[in-house]
């Protein structure tokens, strides 16, 4: 089980980890008291042992922020393995940060001027720094090196924080909107008019061979997956983590399936995480 309790400065990047930690399937909550910790601990022990989970804790609980310490000594008694991920930056670039986005601090309205919210939010934090098993600076972190950071605790390479969808579907039905990604493969051979091919689909043995028998078939799937091969690296380097892929032919059944299959297996073999779905092969 993996628990990840995030908290720190106000304007250190607490909202840009929780982001970054659902990009990679982490469930996470948000602004989750200390005084509920020990609660929603007992949540995660009933539920899926599996399924990793992230909570952000800081002092907008107010004077509730002070049983933090005890609330971890709870998760401990439970047997509830965690760590702490502690958010910081310079006290110049805090105050930049509020001058920018014209936040409000959560202590203003004890202390009106933010460099003395700042103060007194790092005098209450100091506890629960000393116990962080990662401390993350980034007065000087851009938003792609904090995502590379924050990746690199769960994934030995960043390529392993993609997930790659691949799909095929019938334009007859409507396109795919959400793709980053479409090739139109209806330039093909069509195995639909094809007797013995018509009711059978992309994942018949028959079917794929047929479709790939054509030269053309060929060339284009070599060609394809030179530019997946190519873009892959370029995505991951910017900080994507989902990419999806379509492929549409005519109905969804066919062409499109049998391509999407290709794709399936050729990023399979590069070690990605990637799914295959065929949206229209039912219809």
């Amino acid at each position: 089980m993996d628990l990840i309790i995030v908290t720190g400065l106000s304007g250190a990047g607490k909202s840009g980890v929780i982001n970054i930690l659902e990009d990679i399937d982490f469930v996470c909550v948000d602004n989750l008291t200390p005084e509920l910790i020990p609660a929603f601990g007992q949540i995660l022990k009933k539920g899926d042992q599996e399924k990793k989970t992230a909570i952000v804790t800081d002092v907008r609980a107010g004077a509730g922020f002070k049983v933090l310490q005890p609330a971890l000594e709870e998760l401990t008694k439970m047997g509830i393995d965690y760590k702490i991920i502690f958010m910081d930056a310079d006290d110049k670039t805090l105050q930049n940060r509020y001058k920018e986005k014209r936040r409000k601090h959560p202590l203003s309205a004890k202390y009106p001027k933010i460099a003395d919210a700042i103060k007194a939010e790092r005098k209450a934090l100091e506890p629960i720094r000393q116990l962080a098993d990662i401390q993350i600076d980034t007065t000087d972190t851009t938003l792609k090196q904090l995502k590379d950071r924050v990746v690199s605790m769960f994934f030995e390479n960043l390529k392993q924080a993609m997930t790659i969808q691949v799909r095929s579907f019938g334009f007859k039905y409507g396109g795919q909107s959400d793709a980053d990604l479409v090739f139109d493969v209806r330039c093909l051979p069509n195995p639909f008019y094809v007797g013995e091919f018509k009711n059978k689909t992309g994942l018949d043995r028959e079917v794929r061979d047929y479709v790939m028998n054509s030269k053309h078939s060929v060339e284009l799937l070599n060609k394809i997956e030179d530019l997946i091969g190519f873009l892959v690296p370029l995505y991951i380097e910017e900080g994507k983590t989902e990419l999806i892929i379509a492929f549409g032919c005519t109905g969804g059944k066919h062409r499109s399936v049998t391509f999407a299959e290709e794709i399936y297996s050729f990023l399979k073999e590069k070690d990605l995480r990637v799914t295959v779905i065929h949206v229209d092969i039912l219809k």
